[in-house]
């Protein structure tokens, strides 16, 4: 059927009716992005002649699937969109610089211990693997150290398990998890057990949506950022192992130019050097975390 079904005065009453459109109460916004939604889903099912049992077919993969939700919106490049929504709209204000911003992901805890020292450990359980160093500078925009600095770390151990999430239960409260109070020169220099990527559950919803769409369900080993320091922009960004075999086919869409740096391997060790770029915040709001569901110890 020929969308413009979708223009027709019955069906545009009823998105307006329910978007609230014709009621003074509710909030303008919500309406108004709800009333988009309701026609864009519409394009998608007459486009596509979706029928009542797909429709509801993808309504119970919704509901079956809640629990990986964050798996799903990186999975389906809709958080990585959402990177890019952001860097042309910093283009187009003139912003131009700094560390690229890259997913968040899932698996962020709040409260993680605030270290400080010269050589921060961030493993707290035995792991049988090579050691990762990381070092280097949080400068602003200017090439100035940032002062008061809190750079938060996290990533999986050697099996791809994350502390708080590892089903194995093996894992002590912040395993591989710190933030780390910088001091006025910027410097950083932590050390931990070696990461490992890991695969989406296999057989679970992320997995489903994957192969249906014949892609794999695969993240690189990579380290989690964010950076935060009075007067700057908040940052959000990861690094991808280079060497990695999915370091550039991340199911999750986290790689970007510039965040691939390799491990320089001798032995047991592996060291990476890594400088933070930071923007100067436009008002209170660009200091401050983004607004979403984390996980909390």
């Amino acid at each position: 059927m020929d969308t413009s079904f979708i223009k027709t005065a019955e069906v545009q009453a009823l998105f307006d009716k329910a978007a609230g459109l014709d009621t003074s109460g509710g909030n303008a916004r919500i309406k108004a992005i709800m009333r988009d939604l309701f026609e864009a889903l519409a394009g998608v099912i007459v486009r596509n002649d979706v029928s009542e049992s797909e429709l509801w077919g993808a309504v119970k993969y919704l509901q079956d699937g809640a629990a990986e939700i964050g798996l799903i919106m990186p999975g389906t490049g809709l958080e990585h969109f959402m990177d890019l929504f952001l860097d042309a709209k910093d283009a187009e204000a003139g912003l131009t610089g700094g560390t690229p911003r890259t997913i968040e992901g899932p698996l962020y805890v709040a409260g993680a211990p605030l270290v400080e020292g010269d050589d921060v450990n961030l493993t707290s359980d035995p792991d049988d693997t090579t050691t990762l160093h990381m070092n280097g500078t949080v400068t602003g925009p200017d090439g100035e150290p940032v002062k008061d600095a809190i750079l938060h770390v996290w990533h999986a151990n050697s099996q791809g398990w994350y502390s708080h999430f590892d089903p194995t239960g093996e894992q002590t409260p912040f395993n591989n998890r710190r933030r780390i109070k910088l001091g006025p020169d910027g410097r950083y220099a932590f050390h931990s057990k070696m990461p490992r990527g890991y695969s989406v559950p296999p057989g679970g919803a992320t997995d489903v949506l994957m192969q249906a769409l014949g892609r794999h369900g695969n993240r690189p080993a990579h380290v989690h950022f964010f950076v935060e320091a009075p007067g700057y922009r908040r940052l959000t960004t990861q690094i991808n192992f280079g060497d990695d075999p999915f370091a550039k086919d991340d199911f999750a869409f986290g790689t970007r130019e510039g965040l691939l740096p390799v491990p320089v391997r001798a032995g047991d060790d592996a060291t990476i050097a890594f400088d933070f770029v930071l923007q100067r915040a436009a008002d209170a709001e660009d200091e401050h975390f983004s607004t979403r569901r984390r996980a909390a110890a």
